[in-house]
């Protein structure tokens, strides 16, 4: 019976993560989005993580509800923000994805910002083996994160 023992949130995530503070317009937020080509941002107040904003959200949030893109990201963020612990294993962000019915889950340590994750990781993590134990690692992360 696997585990999944060795293969760790820190291992898969992505380090650099794009972020904007809480009272950033909308505008600027997706500008930035758009730069930086990541489907995501995390909002901060302080320095600290408070909340994301996804693609998804500028269509529900933005787009059908009509919100100004001058008003700032805080009025649209996706609260709580649901977050994960580098140390945690790939099995256990899977999970809490699919728990939470969400693609992207920011990595916290120490109430500081070091990453995300995200669905497309873990695709990329089951696609870059073609191990016996790999495969069925992710075959278990695949039924983790199915709706």
């Amino acid at each position: 019976m696997m585990s999944g023992e060795g293969i760790f949130v820190e291992d898969t995530m992505t380090k650099n993560v794009v972020t904007v503070e809480e009272f950033t317009p909308i505008r600027n937020a997706a500008k930035k989005m758009d730069e930086a080509n990541v489907g995501s941002i995390v909002v901060t107040k302080n320095n600290e993580p408070i909340g994301i904003i996804t693609e998804r959200d500028f269509v529900r949030r933005y787009a059908v509800m009509g919100i100004s893109l001058s008003k700032p990201v805080g009025d649209i963020m996706t609260l709580p923000l649901i977050t994960i612990d580098p140390n945690e294993t790939v099995w256990e962000a899977a999970e809490v994805m699919k728990t939470n019915k969400i693609h992207k889950l920011p990595v916290i340590k120490d109430k500081k910002l070091v990453g995300i994750i995200t669905n497309s990781d873990l695709v990329k993590l089951c696609s870059q083996s073609s191990d016996l134990e790999m495969r069925q690692i992710c075959d278990e992360i695949l039924t983790r994160t199915r709706e």
